[in-house]
């Protein structure tokens, strides 16, 4: 039986609202947490790298932007240090066919990540060994360390300083949440560093 097309796109959004008032219920603080702490490396001087894969890519660049250039409009500021991980198709091809995919973001953290620094590692499973494999030299470099992860967590969960879990299943509801709350994450840097609204 064909389904009606308003009731495919009135569901997907109905779920979407839906996973926002779950990550409004249970993230609040840890939310909170990750905004004090991204804006206490930036005041220092320090870098945040993002990274992830497929559209969890496409967020860790997104929300780098925001930081280098500006999250609102009409926030004038300094540009701030952030870098996306996913960006550099050179190192992301070059790393994967002389080591392999799996490394792709820890030997750019190995040459980018500093003490003090923070990376945010974005895995919609929590399974990503590419992911894992950044995770943990960030903390051999001395960096803080946040994830983006959602469902219950995957093998991530409990390996950064910080886990943002977002409680669903569906991908895209993850991703949905997770460019959310980077999103926030960029309004409370603006807020701590620049006062600005």
């Amino acid at each position: 039986m064909r389904m009606n097309l308003k009731e495919i796109a009135s569901k997907q959004i109905e779920d979407s609202i839906e996973t926002k008032k779950a990550v409004l219920d249970t993230l609040l603080p840890e939310i909170e947490e990750a905004g004090r702490i991204a804006s206490e490396v930036l005041k220092k001087g320090n870098t945040i790298l993002f990274c992830g894969n497929g559209g969890s890519s496409c967020d860790a660049s997104h929300i780098a932007a925001e930081l280098v250039v500006r999250y609102k409009s009409g926030n004038e500021r300094r540009a701030l240090p952030a870098i996306s991980l996913s960006a550099d198709s050179a190192v992301l091809t070059a790393c994967s066919n002389d080591y392999g995919y799996e490394f792709v973001f820890s030997r750019q953290v190995e040459a980018f990540g500093k003490p003090g620094d923070l990376l945010v590692g974005l895995s919609t499973s929590g399974n990503s060994k590419n992911v894992i494999a950044a995770l943990e030299a960030a903390k051999k470099a001395g960096m803080k360390t946040i994830s983006f992860l959602g469902g219950d967590g995957g093998k991530m969960k409990g390996m950064a300083d910080l886990d943002l879990i977002i409680p669903r299943k569906e991908t895209a509801r993850i991703q949905e949440s997770h460019i959310l709350i980077g999103h926030i994450l960029c309004s409370i840097v603006e807020y701590e560093l620049f006062q600005l609204g």
